[in-house]
């Protein structure tokens, strides 16, 4: 008997999987995580439980600093009290440190407020998507749907993904509940409607958009290779520049290197053709002779300059004593 169904139900699923084969299998994901962060109505719930429990957090952190204030009083107050006393605190601090614990969990533990709330909040979402998810899938006659949050995926088309039909689906579901007028509540049961399923379009659709994206990449491809040949003639360029300036440079310090060498050239001559000797008033002086006067001269300048500056001030000296002696004997 065991045999028997097992070999039954070996055929049902080879003959389903021969049918499917021969039409195709269709695959789609969806992304729930994306999901949730897209759906109003579950965002300000999450909104409302988080300020909540962070409410819960700070009356739990205030009631713990009041405990470890206690204790520190307690530990400064110890000399002064009994031993009978110093248990009787110490048994009540212990207390309600217990009791705060014990609230601590309640709010956030596993089975605490915090857990329950949103498991209550998450349900009505998650049977939305549950719904979405049933009425696009026996509409569009997909074979397997996969969750990407719950579900390893190593790699995924994103043309597989039907997150966004599914967003829009809750969306137009919670407008057409929410409609209070019969136009509105048609209005939204028409945009409700999925579409017909035309593989031929789809095939077209997808031709269409590998066109274009070929078409793309090749034009980023010339678009890439116009700016590299830009940005080589932009440096040949300044390559060239930098060759002219830099021979000019060289051309203009060969012209100052060969004046300078004329000029040298020039002094070398005239002091080869200066006599070395000079005839001064029928007498011949050699050159040297001729400094040294000219040396002795500029001394003997010196010497009267000097001269004349001591006889200035020596005459100074004398006007202001004589100044000096008239006006002490006028007092």
């Amino acid at each position: 008997m065991k045999n028997n169904v097992l070999f039954l139900l070996t055929l049902v699923f080879m003959l389903s999987f021969y049918s499917h084969a021969q039409r195709g299998v269709r695959i789609a994901y969806i992304d729930t995580e994306y999901i949730l962060e897209n759906v109003p109505e579950y965002q300000e719930a999450t909104t409302q439980l988080e300020d909540k429990a962070q409410k819960w957090k700070n009356e739990i952190q205030s009631k713990l600093t009041a405990i470890e204030q206690k204790r520190q009083d307690l530990n400064n107050e110890k000399p002064l009290l009994t031993k009978e006393l110093i248990d009787e605190r110490e048994e009540d601090i212990t207390f309600e440190e217990n009791e705060i614990l014990d609230y601590q969990q309640k709010r956030f533990g596993p089975n605490g407020d915090l857990f329950i709330q949103k498991k209550q909040l998450m349900q009505p979402i998650q049977d939305q998507i549950f719904a979405a998810v049933q009425d696009m899938a026996e509409g569009r006659k997909y074979d397997l749907i996969l969750d990407k949050t719950e579900t390893t995926m190593l790699y995924s088309n994103k043309s597989l993904d039907i997150s966004e039909q599914i967003l829009r689906s809750i969306t137009r579901s919670s407008k057409r509940k929410q409609a209070s007028t019969k136009a509105e509540r048609k209005a939204a049961k028409e945009e409700e409607l999925l579409p017909e399923i035309n593989e031929e379009q789809e095939a077209r659709e997808k031709a269409l958009e590998e066109k274009k994206a070929a078409r793309e990449s090749a034009v980023e491809k010339r678009r890439a290779e116009i700016l590299a040949a830009r940005e080589a003639k932009k440096k040949e360029a300044e390559a060239r520049r930098a060759k002219i300036i830099e021979d000019r440079e060289k051309a203009k310090q060969a012209k100052l290197d060969e004046r300078n060498k004329t000029t040298d050239a020039a002094k070398s001559e005239d002091n080869t053709s200066e006599p070395t000797e000079t005839k001064v008033e029928g007498e011949t002086k050699t050159k040297a002779q001729l400094i040294e006067e000219n040396r002795q001269k500029k001394l003997a300048e010196r010497a009267a300059r000097k001269k004349a500056l001591e006889d200035r001030k020596k005459k100074i000296l004398e006007d202001r004593q004589k100044a000096k002696d008239s006006i002490n004997k006028n007092n």
